[in-house]
């Protein structure tokens, strides 16, 4: 209720709606702004008081990430779209099993991502009601994303196959479902003429699920 004079606030004397006990309308109002920052990720600083008002600055707090920022990162630009890894891969649906390169270094490193999704034929027969993808696609995979690096310097890549010519200490440490994005990066270890092999680690949500080192091959296509 009102005051008995019926005119609001007393702000000369902090006393509020004819309450007994003093109210600081500055310090309210700083408690106000300060929650307001804190749930938008911005820090409140409180600087000085000037007679009765209260000046104030709000900042970027370097302990909080933005919602913005990690938007933005979330969807940087990929290094290679679809489009782009069909032009350098021979595979098509439903073996293709690479949507996106995310970071590459010519002649070292690739890291790519699979989006693995319930639509997968796979999943049809591995298993009824209980999906998981197949280890071996998991290692062909990463083949497929060693293969952009390769490919993509090859001369007549049109004319030619890359072949596995051997699989080395592959091991499986998590199942991967319907759902998950499939993070696989291959590095370079060596490669003479037509021959390499290359190390693989494969990670949904930073975990490891598999890991393997791939031989391969590159040989002229057949009917070139």
């Amino acid at each position: 209720m009102l005051s008995a004079a019926g005119d609001g606030p007393d702000k000369n004397t902090g006393r509020e709606f004819g309450t007994s006990y003093p109210f600081d309308y500055n310090a309210f109002t700083a408690l106000a702004v300060s929650c307001l920052c804190a749930a938008r990720g911005l820090e409140f600083r409180r600087a000085k008081l000037i007679g009765i008002s209260v000046e104030w600055c709000i900042v970027d707090n370097p302990t909080m990430t933005s919602e913005t920022e990690k938007t933005s990162r979330e969807t940087a630009k990929p290094v290679y779209g679809i489009a782009e890894i069909m032009s350098f891969l021979p595979h098509r649906y439903p073996f293709l099993l690479v949507d996106r390169i995310l970071e590459l270094e010519p002649d070292k490193r690739i890291v790519g991502l699979k989006n693995v999704t319930i639509n997968e034929q796979f999943f049809q027969g591995h298993f009824p009601g209980a999906p998981v993808m197949p280890g071996v696609l998991i290692i062909e995979s990463m083949a497929q994303v060693a293969g952009v690096l390769i490919y993509r310097d090859l001369p007549d890549k049109e004319k030619k196959l890359i072949y596995f010519t051997g699989i080395e200490n592959a091991k499986f440490r998590r199942p991967v479902l319907p759902g998950d994005q499939l993070h696989v990066e291959m590095q370079l270890l060596n490669r003479r003429n037509n021959f390499g092999k290359m190390q693989g680690r494969a990670t949904v949500d930073g975990k490891l699920v598999a890991e393997a080192v791939v031989l391969f091959a590159i040989v002229e296509r057949p009917g070139s």
